[in-house]
């Protein structure tokens, strides 16, 4: 057989590729139609977004209402979590309550919110928990001044541990009774807190600026070696 008995004319190869593009578009096509003529739900022909409401009802919130000995806690319902803020100097025992008796026994993160317009409480202190038996989470809210310290719930969770050690070198805030409150993520000496609104975006002279005779101008950290040289 000769080669231009085993290739096709092109036009014949033209038309084949061009029946099975119609092909495929009439088979998309009836797709959609179908999917089209099938009842929608409601939020899927008009997607409505989620609202605050109130989660006083919630049986957590509930159980540690009931259990505690006049606390005042605000209960939010937000895309279907919950969230609590509670006093500050009752954030250790809400925690170990939720802990203890409603089994959050994953503290899965621990971070701030600067609020620097807001005069009462500048940040807001915020704690998320998990629950491995139903898969839910919940929110524990405080609100913390400028300059003012927070219990440490690091006997709590170990996980606070390094948790809180991140806010206190992003945010600045003092976490009273912990077994090892310094930088983690900066070095010790750093100038100022990152995550604060009011830390400049291009950055600050990290080193000269407090140890001029250690830190060159625009440098890291450096350790002077016991005969005077650096290293």
């Amino acid at each position: 057989m000769s080669e231009d008995e085993k290739t096709p004319p092109a036009s014949l190869a033209d038309e084949e590729k061009a029946a099975k593009i119609a092909a495929a578009k009439a088979k998309a096509a009836a797709a959609k139609a179908a999917a089209d003529a099938e009842p929608k739900n409601p939020w899927e022909v008009k997607p409505v977004p989620p609202e605050h409401e109130d989660a006083a009802d919630d049986p957590d919130v509930v159980a540690l209402v009931e259990s505690s000995d006049g606390l005042e806690v605000m209960a939010d319902r937000f895309a279907g979590e919950v969230t609590l803020t509670v006093p500050r100097d009752r954030l250790t025992e809400v925690c170990r309550f939720l802990k203890d008796e409603r089994k959050y026994s994953f503290l899965v993160d621990v971070t701030a919110v600067d609020w620097p317009e807001r005069e009462e409480a500048r940040f807001d202190l915020v704690y998320w928990m998990h629950r491995h038996d139903d898969s839910k989470r919940i929110r524990v809210l405080t609100q913390l001044p400028d300059g003012e310290s927070v219990d440490s719930v690091s006997a709590v969770w170990k996980t606070a541990n390094w948790l809180e050690r991140e806010v206190y070198d992003m945010f600045g805030m003092v976490f009273e009774g912990h077994p090892c409150l310094e930088r983690i993520l900066t070095w010790e000496g750093f100038n100022g807190h990152p995550l604060r609104k009011d830390f400049p975006v291009e950055g600050i002279d990290t080193g000269a600026a407090i140890y001029p005779d250690v830190y060159p101008t625009g440098g890291g950290p450096e350790v002077e070696e016991e005969e005077g040289g650096t290293q």
